[in-house]
């Protein structure tokens, strides 16, 4: 018997092989460099390797222009419009979540002019090399730099996670984006109890939900005798097997997806874990995983199973009405800031669930908008978050101490109101362009009465975004009011890129949609 030598398309496969090979060379960071060597290094490594990435994803879509796409590495990994799309967004917020977790911020002061970094994980921004204030903030654990190639190899899991041609490899993108999470959730040293019960959390259902995905894996490939997405919709477009097993595979698998996306009902980790991470890792997970899970749903819905549309899409209904309806009612009732942002996050999951029940071309690429503009804002709101501080320099997030920030800081109650204005849909932001959008879409596919639940949540949830804005600024300040962090250079990077995108996408979103639309065929 002649064996077929494997081949990889290392051009196709570029942007992943580059962000892979940084998180490798991060981990050899860690281990050989001298302690003072390693922040400056791991920054230089993760800006120059997600430059590199988000040049070699435009440089293919450039290439595969008006094609469908290219298969590559034997048909485990596809390379098309979608796929692009979704790996250039994701490496855009890659980049502002690393410099969110980079940020020196001051949160108090230790020994000999040393400074603590947001939650305790990020570098010390002036201790000499050797001297006390090192020495301090090194048995504080303060300097954790490995952050910084687990967030990379999360990063090249994502990456690889949308473009998943086969459901194994799809697996293996799913351990390979979660396992860094769950580690990154537990390094909250301010708040050590409540980001390890996090991460746990995280980590458990996290576990059960890839046991689910497998599970589903097994059921299909005994359908359909193979793992490859385009072999799975021709064995259901030829009838073959039992469609029984089929659908038992797509639950299956479904649940998995699900639980990353935060849909009800396995969305009760999210509100626990997004309080309890530390808040750049909570900003960066909320936007990136999202993208990630949603592009890779989309393509085993619309590659692998389109002929079983009518057998899906009612599942899919009754979960997109009860993650609005649930989400929507519980940050109602929430006190925390955190915890409201983190079940705004599950309602968003049901807005978008509708742009992917349409099952049309314009279902794709008002969903792929919507991700991109929503992964812009969650980073902005969760950077202002983070800046929020009382007069110890912990973060300040019980909703009622907020009161009157608006009128002592207005630029920051102005920028987390737009924030807040998108994630409500208001119009001339961009989450007003993304909801009518994937509305829509879904109209067009012939989902109107979701679109009026959607509507009906839409006008709930502006409630509990417009009380936030009321207390900033129509309230006054409590005693003990917190303080506000001086902004460095990065966080006032962030917020302003995040802000002007998410301004630019409500007032100008065509170039944006036209390169959505561009993107709405996957290849099959």
């Amino acid at each position: 018997m002649t064996l077929t030598p494997p081949t990889v398309e290392y051009g196709l496969v570029c942007p992943m092989l580059i962000i892979f090979g940084v998180a490798i060379a991060g981990v050899l960071v860690e281990a050989l460099l001298p302690r003072r060597h390693r922040y400056g290094s791991q920054l230089v490594l993760c800006f120059g390797g997600l430059a590199a990435a988000l040049v070699a994803v435009v440089v293919l879509a450039r290439d595969l222009h008006g094609t469908t796409g290219r298969s590559a590495v034997m048909g485990a990994v596809v390379i098309d419009s979608p796929a692009l799309f979704l790996q250039g967004t994701i490496l855009l917020v890659g980049v502002l979540g690393v410099l969110l977790i980079a940020e020196r911020q001051v949160g108090s002061e230790v020994a000999d002019g040393g400074r603590r970094g947001l939650d305790g994980f990020t570098p010390q921004a002036s201790a000499v090399p050797g001297s006390v204030a090192e020495q301090v903030a090194t048995k504080a654990g303060v300097i954790q730099t490995e952050v910084f190639p687990l967030t990379m190899f999360a990063i090249g899991g994502m990456l690889l996670f949308p473009a998943s041609d086969d459901l194994l490899t799809m697996f293996i993108a799913l351990e390979i984006l979660s396992l860094p999470l769950y580690l990154l959730c537990g390094l909250a040293r301010k708040r050590r109890l409540l980001s390890q019960e996090a991460a746990l959390k995280y980590f458990l259902l996290g576990a059960f939900s890839s046991a689910f995905f497998l599970y589903g894996v097994a059921m299909l490939y005994g359908y359909a005798g193979t793992l490859d997405l385009v072999g799975i919709s021709e064995a259901v477009a030829a009838g073959s097997g039992k469609t029984s097993l089929a659908l038992i595979g797509i639950g299956l698998v479904l649940v998995g997806v699900l639980f990353k996306v935060g849909a009800v009902p396995f969305h009760s980790w999210v509100p626990d874990v997004y309080q309890g991470a530390p808040t750049p890792i909570t900003a960066f997970m909320a936007a990136a995983t999202k993208i990630a899970a949603f592009g890779a749903l989309l393509r085993v819905f619309y590659v692998a199973v389109p002929g079983l549309q009518n057998d899906w899409r009612p599942v899919l209904w009754a979960i997109a009405i009860l993650t609005m309806v649930v989400g929507t009612v519980a940050a109602v009732t929430q006190s925390d800031v955190k915890r409201m942002l983190a079940y705004s996050a599950v309602s968003h999951t049901g807005f978008i669930l509708t742009g992917v029940i349409a099952a049309n071309e314009a279902g794709l690429s008002s969903t792929l908008f919507y991700l991109f503009a929503y992964g812009f804002s969650t980073v902005g709101a969760f950077a202002v978050v983070g800046l929020v501080r009382d007069g110890a320099g912990e973060e300040d997030t019980p909703m009622a101490r907020w009161a009157g920030l608006g009128r002592r800081y207005p630029i920051v109650g102005i920028v987390f109101s737009l924030f807040l204005l998108a994630f409500a849909g208001i119009p001339l932001t961009s989450g007003f362009v993304a909801k009518f959008a994937v509305f829509k879409a879904a109209g067009e596919g012939g989902a109107m009465p979701l679109v009026v639940v959607g509507v009906l949540a839409s006008a709930i949830a502006a409630y509990f975004y417009v009380r936030v804005i009321v207390l900033m600024f129509f309230t006054d300040p409590p005693e003990n009011a917190p303080t506000l962090v001086v902004p460095s250079a990065l966080s006032t990077t962030i917020v302003t890129v995040t802000a002007a995108v998410t301004f630019a996408l409500g007032a100008l979103p065509q170039p944006l949609l036209d390169l959505a639309n561009n993107a709405d065929q996957f290849l099959r």
